[in-house]
């Protein structure tokens, strides 16, 4: 497995501030939309996910990342797939192993898992559950932001990620306890398991075990670390809602370290709209000077786009209006 070793700085000592949102609440949304505006990433409480069902999943995901490398290279084809190491195909690499999926594509179905598990009915069972329920509270997150925005009809957000010609994904990642990071001639360095990017689609919800590892960015530039909690979800904003809410909400930057003694498991729900969805600036959050700050796109202009960037890059930039003098 390829390893990209790097100085990164370090997160804020004692930072405590994460926003915490019990969204079985109403008078919740108006902690929600500060959240994706201080932020753009909070953690979600009262969720409604069956604990018992992230257990078998991850379970399923364990053992899948467990089977030999000969095996799970069977489940190729780019995008969706195993994949090892390389992050898209434009040199990005971490210490990490993946399965990427179409969140609407019926697992049973799926010829991904022929094979592919020691207990194959199970995982495609536990992957369809999830991918329920995570689409329900990603909704129900979505309305709330609305509610909280004063925006009407409510759905105007939740009805672009809730029907079955959305482009959303589910991704499982493995990071393997690394080596080298106990290593003396590492020289303090870290290792990256997944490079500083931001997620292109509407929002993303995120899942992992006890393993620390998860950073996020804030408006001054530092590096906070994310305490794990696998009983929560943490919800990240997307480029795509940031210019829906042109430019309210940011778009979060993010990152995981490697660790040097536990493996790390996490699940990501990336909620993304249809491919011929119109992504634009809501004209009900225009401010007063009616000023646009970005242009009007399709998603698969967008997700085309980014999937020929690095993950580094800003990739909203060239989508952005120019002022006019």
């Amino acid at each position: 497995m390829a390893v990209l070793s790097k100085p990164v700085s370090e997160p804020k000592p004692g930072f405590s501030s994460i926003p915490v949102i019990d969204i079985s609440k109403p008078e919740s949304k108006h902690d929600l939309v500060k959240a994706c505006e201080d932020f753009g990433f909070f953690k979600v409480i009262n969720h409604g996910v069956s604990s018992e069902l992230v257990s078998v999943l991850e379970h399923e995901a364990i053992e899948f990342f467990s089977l030999p490398k000969s095996e799970k290279t069977r489940a190729t084809g780019y995008p969706f797939g195993y994949g090892n190491s390389n992050i898209g195909r434009n040199g990005d690499i971490g210490w990490v192993e993946y399965l990427l999926m179409n969140a609407n594509l019926d697992s049973g179905a799926n010829p991904l898992f022929s094979g592919l598990s020691k207990s194959p009915g199970i995982f495609r069972n536990a992957l369809e559950e999830y991918k329920t329920s995570v689409r329900k509270m990603t909704i129900d997150v979505l309305e709330m932001i609305t509610d909280g925005l004063g925006i009407k009809p409510r759905n105007t957000l939740s009805k672009l990620v809730s029907n079955q010609n959305t482009d959303s994904i589910l991704r499982l990642n493995h990071y393997p306890p690394c080596p080298l990071i106990n290593k003396k001639t590492n020289g303090g360095m870290n290792v990256i398991g997944f490079g500083e990017h931001t997620d292109p689609q509407i929002i993303s919800v995120l899942r992992s075990n006890n393993t620390s590892g998860l950073q996020i960015n804030l408006t001054d530039g530092s590096w906070i670390s994310v305490p794990s909690d696998p009983s929560s979800f943490f919800v990240n904003v997307g480029d795509s809602l940031q210019v829906m809410t042109n430019g309210r909400f940011k778009s979060v930057r993010h990152r995981v370290l490697a660790n040097g003694i536990k493996s790390r498991v996490s699940m990501i729900y990336f909620a993304g709209p249809s491919l011929t969805q119109r992504i634009a600036p809501l004209t009900c959050l225009i401010n007063n000077e009616g000023e646009k700050l970005y242009d009007e796109f399709t998603w698969s202009e967008y997700r085309n786009s980014a999937y020929k960037s690095r993950l580094s890059d800003n990739r909203l930039q060239q989508f952005e209006r120019k002022k006019l003098n």
